[in-house]
């Protein structure tokens, strides 16, 4: 049974950036690399999330959608298991909010990211593409985690932790709780 947020086919990966085309100019978050942390569950996923992002922005900068459709076709199951793990992540941090949490952080990601393509111009794809070689050189999603781990890639600043975000909803549901008590 496989996720439902588990990007299938490149066209659906490209549905999600056409949403916010004049987003990506005008993103006031500043992307950093990640810091270093220890290896947790949730911060491998946020990792494999970002490589993931980060090459399908690469795939539609550069038209490179055959080679992002061979890497998800190649890591399915590790890709399916790190969705999973981020919808945990979300749904145990913001409860209903989960879907809004995360649908943000995607859009968010691919946002940060794709600014970096503009910034950096036309040497953008000389030095992305090369990503897809070094993964068509991966064994397995162990491979992937440890390459999604040694990667610079930009995260949105409000996502940088080794944890993943914290979540400010449930504090401030509290304090309407008990400010609605009150009265």
């Amino acid at each position: 049974m496989k996720p439902r947020h588990v990007v299938k086919n490149f066209r659906q990966a490209c549905s999600l950036t056409r949403l916010f085309p004049a987003a990506l100019l005008f993103i006031s978050p500043v992307a950093q690399a990640a810091p270093t942390c220890g290896e947790s569950p949730t911060h491998e996923a946020f990792n494999v999330q970002g490589l993931k992002s980060e090459l399908m922005v690469t795939a539609l900068s550069c038209s490179a959608q055959d080679r992002y459709n061979a890497f998800v076709t190649k890591f399915r199951p590790k890709l399916a298991e790190e969705e999973g793990r981020l919808d945990r992540y979300f749904r145990s941090n913001y409860g209903r909010a989960a879907s809004r949490q995360r649908d943000d952080y995607v859009t968010q990601l691919a946002n940060v990211q794709s600014k970096g393509g503009v910034q950096a111009g036309t040497v953008f794809c000389a030095q992305r593409m090369q990503m897809f070689d070094e993964i068509d050189a991966l064994k397995d999603g162990a491979d992937l985690s440890h390459y999604a781990e040694g990667k610079d890639i930009a995260q949105p600043e409000s996502f940088e932790s080794c944890s993943g975000p914290r979540n400010t909803t449930a504090r401030a549901q509290q304090h309407r709780r008990r400010r609605s008590a009150k009265h």
